[in-house]
């Protein structure tokens, strides 16, 4: 039997204790007909509550049969009575629901026959059904009157137009046990084109005619007390107001705490489709698309005032204490909640969960908050909650206060089926502990950090950030003043102080007017860790990211340090990212900011050595290879809308060298060719059309431009296509039997060496694998005589003298070193035939061919892995040519930690040895002598 069959009292789990013995005797005879447990429950509650007493005598005869029954069942069956109410019965029927509702959800709360959220989404199912039937009733009313210009009969199901938005607790499905509700009346303006004043007039009649149906207190009591002063500039507007005029307010004018209001925002009655576009129309007002910590400090700024207002700031005690707004209440969960929601959910849809305990827990599903906070916050919450609904469960009051007088917290202890110290203690601690997990979140620069003395070129530039455009408003400076003794203590710390403080000013200095960055470092202390850290490594990545300080929205976010998603995953939280941009220009740069973000993230990783240079490497690769395939529908679809669609069999893009090898570094450009078939056609379908060969000529040079265009983002890369059959002088898109020729008539050996590293990146599947079948068989033509050795010495001699070794720690040029053994690896894999593209893979596939010793592999693989760590650290210290003696202390210690060496003497001898020993491998295979490190210059 499911547990939503069982009946009520075989679901009791606890009872209250009777505060008063004799009311809970006599309530035990008048119910002595049920079975003991549930007249216990009755006795014990009526002695704890006078107004539950009362109910219980008044609807006795309705308790007996809804408690014989599935609690689930019987509520249903009271909101099927009230919906069944005629309009001259509706008043007196709504007000029988909530006596009935009040009495049936407290018995379930009370003894623990429902959870917190089904108590509190009980009530707030009562309240969404007792609105919709009073605006629709009034609504009704109207247009029987001829008052609704228009409307007829069949616009009674849609209220005509009118909606009402739920708001706080009723729009969480939260409502306490004695809450009023807040509302939001709108209606659609654009069913009443040139008579919307008429409409308003009608529709407020309707909101005013609502509000008394549910809050007028009659013989029958009252049903929800009402407050409309949610909505938009509440001291001026109507009580029902346009739509159209909303939307134009919160655009406007809209605060921190209304967008913290409009989370929690609900459509309940009426149009609930309407309010459902409206609220649509409000997602950008309410979620950021940018990490916004001001909502921090405005949330602060609230709480502190409320607190104030109610003169709340005093001790911790239990007589007295205001458990909703009070130090360790529910509203610091809330706040807690909400703002993080704020701060996040512009980035991501699963953070905007309306419910607090919903919430919370999405938070820590994203990790923007640990697990174990979010555990405790949620049996906080339930907790307060309880406590909050036996205080008004008392008298049907709406109040969040404690009792000031000792028998009357007793009285609340007996509710909640403990005793006086166990209540107390109990309390006191959940109080203390909700304080302590949210205090730190909303005032979280703690005790200020004793400022470590300055030498005077140092006091000369932390003077002078004063007049940084970041740091010229007033607020900016304020938070800084607060933050400026944890920078310069963390940068005391730094390998070398000085340094580290020159390259944290050129970030400073950088920075845009405007940016909320120092917020931002207040809720997160760690940052500033992660900028000394950058700071003192790496000045040119300070700088980077004083231009792009939008990519520190990833770092707070608790995925930052999650496992690397793939391609497929990246692609697709690219694709997602531009769809929500509205034009073509908007997406472009919606995925610069994607894509510096998680390039971003690789840096971060490698620097604090989370990754190695081999990780960084692939990484960078997907990165590329997901930008390249997240944008290519967009550059399409462009293309198709101005010219039609690809004509032929479409394209394909080719990712050549170190992309189709899938291994970049932090400022590798991309090189690409793109490949087509126009399969007989000779020009596109759309409304401009297009000859074959200028469509995909233009189709080409608008994925460059979108991959290359200097906006207001900046640029995605730099694009290659010199590697395109003819080079420079060829077209920049290739038709693929032109390509084929090329290929296999006129192309040199360089040529066929770049293919052993070309990888289809995206296009059309087939096109795709008869790509790479072509590169396969054209290797194993092309790949056979002395021609090809003979031609890659050649190649190489050229290369030594036109890029020499420059430096000690010269990681690409010079013979032995990176180029040089990637050189080789491509002339391995083409000899072989073999289809790998990877450094490592080909040199391998050279051994299985007998083309290369164990030994022999083994040097030259070992020499590229050293060579490439240098070099894929260095690149995201610096783009300059890397001089050890001049390198700053950081990025020194960067480059040993990830080689493994002990000092930047033993590398440099490293790297010495490692190419002399790989350029006389590479000599040797190349039929001439063994070359020395002649062409270094030290």
């Amino acid at each position: 039997m499911t547990n939503t069959a069982r009946t009520f009292a075989a679901r009791l789990t606890r009872a209250p204790l009777a505060d008063d013995a004799a009311v809970a005797a006599d309530i035990a005879a008048q119910f002595s007909d049920l079975p003991p447990a549930l007249s216990g429950l009755l006795a014990a509650t009526a002695g704890c509550s006078p107004f539950l007493r009362d109910l219980m005598q008044r609807e006795g005869d309705w308790l007996r049969n809804a408690l014989s029954a599935a609690p689930e069942a019987a509520f249903d069956a009271l909101l099927a009575d009230m919906s069944a109410a005629t309009p001259d019965q509706l008043s007196d029927a709504l007000r029988l629901a909530k006596r009935r509702a009040a009495l049936f959800t407290a018995l379930c709360d009370l003894g623990g026959v429902w959870p917190l959220e089904q108590v509190t989404g009980a009530l707030t199912r009562l309240a969404d059904l007792a609105v919709d039937l009073s605006i629709k009733t009034g609504v009704a009313e109207e247009i029987r009157r001829g008052r609704l210009p228009g409307a007829t009969p069949d616009d009674i199901a849609t209220a005509g137009g009118m909606v009402v938005l739920a708001m706080g607790k009723m729009g969480a499905g939260e409502l306490n046990y004695s809450s009023d509700i807040d509302l939001v009346c709108l209606f659609d303006e654009s069913r009443y084109k040139g008579v919307e004043h008429e409409a308003r007039a009608s529709f407020i009649r309707v909101t005013r005619r609502m509000t008394a149906l549910l809050s007028d207190l009659t013989a029958g009591g009252y049903v929800f007390r009402t407050d409309l002063r949610l909505r938009p500039d509440a001291a001026v507007t109507p009580v029902c107001m346009s739509m159209a005029a909303a939307e134009s307010y919160y655009e406007s004018v809209g605060r921190t705490w209304e967008r913290a209001a409009c989370i929690k925002a609900r459509p309940c009655a009426g149009d609930l489709a309407a309010g459902a576009r409206f609220l649509k129309t409000l997602v950008p007002f309410v979620w950021r698309k940018h990490l916004d910590f001001v909502a921090i400090q405005d949330a602060h700024d609230m709480r502190l005032r409320i607190r104030e207002h109610r003169q709340l700031n005093r001790a911790l005690a239990v007589e007295g204490h205001d458990l909703k707004l009070g130090q360790g209440g529910i509203r610091e969960i809330e706040f807690f909640t909400q703002t993080r929601q704020l701060i996040a959910g512009g980035r991501d849809a699963t953070l905007r969960d309306r419910t607090t305990v919903g919430g919370l827990r999405a938070l820590a599903a994203q990790r923007w908050i640990p697990q174990d906070v979010c555990d405790e916050l949620v049996t906080l919450y339930r907790s307060h909650r309880e406590v909050e609904h036996r205080l008004q469960m008392v008298h049907d009051a709406q109040t969040h206060t404690l009792p000031t007088m000792a028998p009357d917290i007793a009285r609340i202890a007996a509710f909640c089926g403990e005793d006086d110290a166990a209540f107390r203690s109990g309390l006191l601690d959940r109080l203390t502990r909700t304080d302590r997990l949210t205090e730190g979140f909303f005032s979280p620069s703690g005790t200020a950090e004793a400022v470590p003395e300055l030498s005077q070129t140092a006091q000369a530039i932390v003077q002078g950030w004063a007049a940084y455009p970041a740091l010229r408003s007033d607020r900016a400076q304020q938070i800084f003043r607060r933050l400026r003794p944890a920078f310069l203590t963390r940068l005391n710390r730094a390998a070398n102080p000085d340094e580290a403080l020159v390259a944290l000013d050129g970030f400073l200095r950088g920075l845009p007017a405007g940016v909320q960055l120092f917020a931002l470092f207040e809720a997160n202390p760690a940052l500033i860790d992660l900028i000394i850290d950058i700071a003192a490594t790496s000045p040119a990545l300070a700088r980077y990211l004083s231009r792009n300080a939008s990519v520190l929205d990833g770092v707070i976010g608790g995925s930052f340090f999650a496992p690397w998603p793939g391609v497929s995953a990246l692609v697709a939280d690219g694709a997602a990212r531009m769809a929500e941009a509205p034009d073509y220009e908007a997406k472009l740069d919606a995925a610069r900011r994607w894509m510096k973000e998680w390039h971003f993230r690789v840096g971060v990783h490698h620097l604090r050595g989370l990754i190695d240079a081999f990780e960084a490497g692939k990484m960078y690769a997907d990165l590329a290879e997901a930008v390249i395939a997240a944008l290519w529908p967009v550059v399409v679809a462009e293309m198709t809308r101005k010219h039609g669609p690809l004509p032929g069999r479409g394209a394909v893009v080719l990712g050549m060298g170190s992309l189709g090898a899938a291994r970049l570094n932090a400022g590798s450009d991309l090189d690409l060719i793109v490949i087509y078939d126009g399969a007989g056609a000779e020009a596109s379908d759309g409304p401009r059309p297009l000859a074959l060969r200028p469509y995909y000529a233009r189709l080409t040079q608008a994925l460059v431009t979108a991959l290359t265009a200097p906006m207001a983002e900046g640029k995605l890369y730099d694009v290659d296509m010199r590697l395109r059959p003819s080079g420079r002088q060829g077209p920049v898109a290739t038709a693929l039997e032109s390509f084929r020729s090329y290929q296999e008539t006129e192309a040199w050996t360089w040529e066929h060496l770049a293919l052993t590293r070309a990888r289809p990146l995206v296009g059309e599947a087939p096109l795709r694998a008869e790509l790479e079948a072509f590169r396969r068989t054209l290797m194993a033509t092309k790949g056979q005589g002395e021609a090809v050795r003979s031609d890659v010495a050649a190649m190489r001699a050229r290369l030594q003298v036109a890029k020499p070794a420059k430096g000690s720690w010269e990681a690409k040029n010079g013979p032995g070193r990176l180029m040089d053994v990637e050189l080789m690896a491509e002339t391995l894999a083409l000899v072989s035939a073999s289809p790998a593209r990877g450094v490592e893979a080909q040199l391998r596939a050279g051994g299985k061919a007998s083309h290369l010793s164990d030994s022999d592999q083994s040097v030259l693989t070992d020499a590229y892995r050293l060579f490439w760590r240098v070099q894929a650290a260095v690149r995201l210290i610096t783009e300059d040519t890397v001089d050890p003696a001049t390198l700053g202390e950081g990025a020194r210690a960067f480059i040993l930690r990830e080689t493994g060496m002990a000092d930047a003497a033993s590398l440099a001898t490293s790297l010495d040895e490692s190419a002399a020993r790989a350029a006389a491998v590479i000599g040797m295979l190349l039929g001439g002598a063994a070359d020395g490190e002649t062409g270094d210059a030290d």
